[in-house]
């Protein structure tokens, strides 16, 4: 069992349209709280990550906000956090998250929801890493990733070793649980993390 005392969640800094998706950033925040968990996120009050923290913080929970000096007023920082990292840039904002983070949730957003998913899990891949990440597939939003991920399997582009790197569940609680079950494969891999 996973020794887990945050997580980091990436998702978006828009509500998007789906009520439901909503309403499980909420829980999650709730569950994170409830579960003793540290939020690690972006830092932002607004769209669905505003919705994690302020579930959290309302809960009694913990939440860290970790930030790009230039998103500092487009995202609009949450004052309410615990505490505020501000870093130089997109890329040390993400060393900073997988730092201090002890798991990943992902839940859904656009562009760049995405792009810190797979660089976080690319970096399990690489060995930078043995930590647990989760994906939240609320609503069926990310079942045609989902497909995607396995077709990749079947035509040779990704190992299924690999692809099992990623922990899916439509519920919160499931997808904590199997994430605390994680086993990661210490097996040495030919990157170190001053190589990222």
């Amino acid at each position: 069992m996973n020794d887990l005392k945050s997580i980091c969640v990436f998702c978006g800094s828009s509500e998007g349209t789906d009520p439901k998706i909503i309403e499980q950033a909420s829980l999650l925040g709730q569950k994170l709280a409830a579960h003793q968990l540290t939020l690690i996120y972006g830092g932002s009050q607004l769209g669905i990550m505003g919705k994690v923290a302020k579930a959290s913080l309302a809960n009694g929970g913990k939440a860290i906000g970790i930030i790009p000096e230039f998103l500092k007023t487009k995202e609009i920082v949450y004052p309410d956090l615990d505490e505020i990292i501000t870093t130089q840039n997109m890329h040390e904002r993400k060393l900073k998250m997988q730092e201090m983070s002890d798991g990943f949730i992902t839940l859904p957003g656009g562009f760049g929801t995405f792009e810190e998913l797979f660089e976080i899990i690319t970096w399990s891949q690489l060995g930078l890493h043995h930590k647990p990440i989760g994906l939240l597939n609320t609503n069926g939003f990310y079942d045609h990733l989902i497909a995607m991920l396995d077709e990749m399997v079947k035509r040779g582009f990704l190992n299924k070793n690999n692809r099992e790197l990623l922990i899916e569940d439509a519920d919160v609680e499931r997808l904590l649980q199997k994430m605390k079950a994680f086993e990661p494969d210490h097996t040495s891999k030919f990157l170190k993390p001053e190589n990222t």
